[in-house]
């Protein structure tokens, strides 16, 4: 009785020859050499495509988050007066800007200078002090909380006592060796009257917040505006922010806003102040493809290897074939079809690795730097984005140079005389 599946029988009828002859040459019994060869042509291409796979996931997911953590702590579009006084006189502008359908919230900000000092650290450090409407700004609060659980008691406001709340980054509480509740000791550099002065005020650490990038994180200090306005006089910096619904909305949001404010204002969206960052990383991640795509040129050569010895070694079938009457196309497209099979065998393996790995690594943030580290990479912790376009990309690619690879054993085994390869067996 034939053991033969219909099924499969009726399958393999509907298939072109060459693919029928090269799935049973995959799936049959081979020589010890053959089976050697297959399997480090295999394992090269697997292991070139994880690389690849990590690489791309490690750049998708160091952008897309330096991205997410720019325009959360900031917002998308940052309009700054050439003059102080705008903030007052053009608030119907800023109000009229705030309402555009793409705009999401408005928040008013400001910015200063000075030094924070605690028991366990008198000589103080130097700090940003960014000032925003606590009790109003849910931008703000939504980034505060984001890392880190803000206790609810957490304000910025003064207390009963008249000391005023600030909130501080986990490296910068760790410099000061402060927690919640602590008092320390602001300095804040007034320069408005033409010379330099200090102003003192005792302020409490009211929590703390994370922003994730590790610059902010070690200098920033987030207080109350009014209070900042009144220690800095009229120096320092005051700028609008503007939050969108849609990251995508930013150019045409961008020109409306410029548009309401006029000319007194300098308006800014996150990528053109980020123009070069994210240029080179675009750069760089362009040259790690090609770099890691070596690995997978250099699997090819084992896949063409294993082309050679199945050629070698099916020299009989090959003379037999061309005897009944199979055309030197097909011949080439079987010996093809049996290298594409291997190559795309390895490359699912190599995704399907990569992407395992990719979810392992971000899951427990296995990726993560030093502060002295993450000052550099401007991020504390990595991780790694699995994009459809960076799978695609590779597994074309994998598969292109795997059939660049399969073209000349191809010809060499069509070229060749059936009487040749019957005598030659």
């Amino acid at each position: 009785m034939s053991s033969t599946n219909p099924r499969r029988s009726s399958m393999q009828r509907h298939l072109p020859l060459p693919w029928v002859i090269a799935w049973r040459y995959l799936r049959g019994r081979r020589s010890q050499m053959l089976n050697s060869t297959a399997l480090a042509a295999l394992s090269a291409t697997t292991l070139g495509v994880m690389a690849m796979v990590l690489a791309m996931a490690l750049m998708s997911g160091y952008t897309s988050d330096l991205k997410r953590r720019l325009i959360g702590l900031q917002g998308e579009i940052i309009a700054s007066p050439l003059d102080q006084s705008y903030f007052n006189e053009q608030r119907q502008a800023l109000e009229q800007a705030a309402a555009l359908p793409d705009v999401e919230r408005l928040s008013l900000v400001s910015y200063g200078e000075g030094s924070l000092s605690s028991s366990a650290l008198t000589e103080g450090v130097s700090v940003v002090l960014r000032g925003v409407d606590s009790a109003t700004d849910p931008v703000v609060r939504q980034a505060l909380s984001a890392d880190t659980q803000i206790p609810e008691t957490a304000s910025l406001e003064a207390d009963a006592s008249g000391v005023s709340g600030v909130l501080l980054g986990p490296e910068l509480a760790r410099r000061l060796a402060v927690g919640t509740g602590d008092p320390l000791r602001l300095v804040v550099l007034d320069v408005s009257q033409g010379r330099p002065r200090f102003r003192y005020r005792s302020v409490r650490v009211a929590g703390g917040f994370s922003t994730g990038f590790a610059e902010f994180d070690a200098t920033w200090v987030l207080l109350d505006r009014q209070l900042l306005r009144q220690l800095r006089g009229s120096s320092g910096l005051d700028v609008a922010e503007f939050k969108l619904g849609s990251p995508e909305d930013t150019e045409k949001a961008t020109a409306a806003i410029e548009s309401l404010l006029g000319s007194g204002w300098l308006v800014h969206h996150w990528l053109s102040l980020n123009r070069e960052l994210f240029a080179a990383l675009q750069l760089q991640e362009a040259l790690l493809f090609l770099v890691l795509g070596l690995i997978v040129v250099v699997s090819t050569f084992n896949v063409a290897s294993t082309l050679v010895i199945l050629v070698r070694e099916k020299m009989r079938d090959v003379g037999v074939l061309g005897a009944m009457g199979l055309a030197p196309g097909n011949v080439a497209r079987t010996i093809i079809a049996y290298g594409m099979g291997l190559g795309a065998l390895g490359t699912l393996l190599g995704i399907a690795l990569g992407a395992g790995s990719a979810w392992v690594i971000t899951r427990w943030e296995l990726v993560r730097f030093d502060p002295e580290v993450a000052a550099i990479y401007f991020i504390d912790s990595v991780p790694f984005l699995i994009e459809a376009t960076d799978l695609a990309a590779i597994g074309g690619f994998s598969l292109l140079v795997t059939f660049v690879a399969c073209l000349l054993p191809a010809q060499r085994a069509a070229r060749l005389q059936p009487s040749t390869a019957l005598r030659m067996e």
